[in-house]
């Protein structure tokens, strides 16, 4: 609908005295001033919140955040007690236990199909990228580099339906995209889609997801947005913009979600991206050769309990901040009505009232409009009698 000049004329104001106009436009200077002070000092905490909370994760994944906790580990052990499987430890076994897995896998595919193992055949066993560590930080006693692919069991993308492909059967498995993803770990579901089973079992059968896999957005901007799959259905589906991250045994989702969150690994992984026609890409190989700091498994779970406490009270501080800038913003409005409605200043009779002020506007416009515009045809005969 299109508001006309017309329509705009006829629109009804209230009009106030002129020494209360000025005194109401005085006083919404006073209260907007003091409003927009107060604006500007929440949003500034607001932007001091999300700079604390990148550092809190950074501190995560370089081991800061957990130092007292290693001391106390570290001092409270006797001989008695059994080191920790150190993140070195921990990463050789992962890396045996991967290769036992697809011996068996192999060996049961040649017993399928009755031939023997052929010469070798464990030669061809594909190794998973090794981080590249050159200028990374030094870790802490510990910890060890590997690369995204050594503890995930795979990493891979999911897949799109084509329009109409999903005609048939009930929608009961929730299909995944970009905007269901946040940069706090968790799902945001305001905005459900779901699939059918026969299309989750079938064209989609290779991006099924179940909970505790971890996502992360590959199709941007913006790039990383990351979350962990919840228990609330047991099966989950993607499309071709996000990838899985499934952690190996000894690697716990809540770690991984940390460290794909995280400053250095945002920032090694964008450095990585390639941007066309305005859109940001990550290729699968890009993550799964991303750097991760291992720690033991038990340091794992003291670091996801101190970081998930710590980022908690972030986020209840910003929410609170969000309601104060809310409330603000409603406040503003009030002020405006109050100001509009006679009630932000009180009255003074001695004014003069505004149907005295009408009227003064009214007789200068008729004096105005008595006053006329010279005819064109003197004007110019003017112009001729000075020639």
């Amino acid at each position: 609908m299109k508001l006309t000049s017309a329509a705009m004329k006829q629109i009804p104001l209230f009009v106030a005295p002129a020494a209360e106009q000025t005194r109401i436009v005085g006083k919404l200077e006073e209260l907007l001033s003091d409003l927009d002070v107060g604006v500007a000092e929440l949003k500034a905490a607001q932007k001091k919140l999300g700079q604390y909370r990148q550092s809190l994760l950074k501190a995560a994944v370089e081991g800061a955040l957990t130092a007292e906790w290693r001391a106390a580990q570290h001092a409270g052990r006797t001989g008695k007690t059994a080191p920790f499987e150190s993140g070195a430890a921990l990463l050789a076994r992962i890396l045996s236990e991967r290769r036992r897995r697809w011996e068996a896998r192999q060996l049961a595919k040649f017993q399928a199909q009755g031939k023997p193992p052929p010469k070798d055949w464990q030669a061809k066993y594909p190794e998973p990228v090794a981080p590249d560590t050159v200028g990374l930080p030094e870790l802490p006693v510990g910890w060890v580099w590997a690369s995204a692919e050594q503890l995930c069991d795979f990493i891979t993308k999911g897949t799109t339906p084509s329009k109409g492909l999903d005609g048939c059967g009930d929608k009961v498995i929730p299909f995944l995209r970009v905007t269901n993803l946040t940069d706090k770990g968790a799902l945001d579901m305001f905005d459900k889609v779901f699939v059918s089973e026969e299309t989750h079992r079938g064209f989609l059968a290779r991006s099924v997801v179940y909970p505790g896999d971890v996502l992360m957005n590959i199709v941007g901007p913006p790039l990383g947005q990351v979350s962990v799959v919840p228990k609330t259905f047991p099966e989950w589906n993607i499309n071709q913009a996000i990838a899985i991250f499934r952690a190996v045994d000894g690697v716990l989702s809540g770690f991984l979600s940390l460290t794909l969150l995280s400053p250095p690994a945002q920032r090694w992984l964008k450095a990585r991206s390639k941007t066309t026609a305005g859109q940001t890409n990550l290729t699968l190989e890009v993550c799964r050769s991303l750097p991760i700091p291992l720690p033991p498994q038990a340091e794992q779970v003291a670091l996801i309990a101190v970081a998930d406490e710590a980022i908690d009270r972030v986020a209840e501080q910003a929410m609170a901040i969000q309601i104060s800038l809310q409330q603000s913003a409603a406040q503003r409005k009030n002020i405006l009505q109050a100001a509009f409605s006679g009630q932000l200043i009180p009255q003074d009779p001695a004014d003069e009232p505004a149907s005295a002020l009408l009227a003064r506007i009214r007789a200068e416009r008729q004096d105005r409009a008595s006053l006329g515009k010279p005819q064109k045809s003197n004007a110019n005969s003017r112009r001729s009698s000075a020639c």
